[in-house]
């Protein structure tokens, strides 16, 4: 356990120097089992490895990690965690940006999979990299304990399937020039997009001892943060342009969907990010742990970013 290290003051706590640490353990771990294994073909190695490695902002990665240092967890559990969730966000952005989803051909600022190795490959390295990443936290060297193994694949099974990510995408993709009501685009974007996020929080929770209160109290706030990510997504689509995104601007507008800023208008919509962030920030506050600086500083840098 890391309860013993020291416990940043939320007033004091900086988030620059704090990722700094964290990033570098995520890019680490992530070169090291991300298409390395000898029995892996080149030509599928090499699709994996562009999909994940040189890019993104770890955001779900650092929930991941923040939250274990709450509850003071493992940091080796969480580092799997961490990693696993980051290879599930990836593996569905490799089959979003498919001509048969999104068709998209930018994404973190350079050309999609499908685009630099084809369909095919693009479909199998998704494929290859939600495996990895089940793989991953279920270690046989004894460093996971087999019951957080499985609370940990649960966990990311039900926020990346069909009641989470892959639902949510389902409801997106049937919803395209279709109004929907504020109820409707919330349900969508709760199992689209905050169920991962809400995942990552809960599965760097599942790392450590957490009491009921504690672990409502943490998925209220993944839960603010999931939401808060996506209307913030959504301003972002109409107010940046491509190269500051690393993604194709306007591509919501362009293909008729559903946004937070068309149904809310923009003023409303950021209005409504903060109201998401005070949420988060009163969530920590009822959790009763005390080193939740990381956690709410990553929460004020995703509503008031670009991240």
């Amino acid at each position: 356990m890391n309860a013993s290290l020291p416990i940043p003051d939320a007033q004091s706590f900086e988030l620059g120097p704090w990722s700094v640490i964290q990033l570098a353990r995520i890019e680490e771990a992530l070169e090291r089992w991300v298409g390395a294994d000898e029995r892996v073909p080149e030509s599928l190695a090499q699709p994996m490895r562009y999909a994940v490695l040189d890019g993104g902002k770890r955001l779900r990665p650092l929930l991941v990690l923040a939250a274990c240092e709450a509850v003071g967890g493992l940091p080796q559990a969480a580092l799997r965690a961490a990693c696993a969730v980051e290879l599930i966000h990836a593996y569905s952005l490799v089959h979003d940006d498919m001509p048969c989803m999104d068709n998209d051909v930018l994404r973190r600022g350079k050309p999609t999979v499908h685009v630099r190795f084809g369909e095919a490959s693009a479909l199998l390295a998704g494929d290859a990299l939600q495996a990895l990443a089940f793989e991953l936290l279920t270690p046989d060297d004894g460093s996971v304990p087999p019951a957080m193994q499985a609370r940990l694949c649960r966990l990311l099974a039900q926020a990346a399937g069909a009641s989470g990510m892959a639902g949510g995408q389902a409801i997106d993709l049937a919803s395209v020039g279709r109004p929907l009501n504020s109820e409707q685009l919330h349900e969508m974007h709760r199992l689209k997009t905050g169920a991962l996020l809400l995942g990552s929080v809960l599965m760097g929770a599942a790392c450590g001892p957490t009491e009921p209160r504690t672990m409502a109290a943490l998925t209220d706030y993944g839960s603010a943060m999931g939401l808060a990510f996506q209307v913030v997504d959504d301003i972002l689509d109409v107010t940046a342009d491509s190269s500051t995104l690393g993604k194709t601007a306007g591509k919501d507008a362009a293909h008729d969907k559903p946004t937070f800023v068309s149904l809310m208008g923009l003023r409303p919509s950021q209005n409504y990010a903060q109201e998401l962030l005070s949420q988060a920030r009163a969530s920590l506050r009822a959790t009763g742990l005390q080193n939740t600086a990381p956690l709410q500083a990553l929460a004020d840098k995703l509503v008031n970013r670009v991240f």
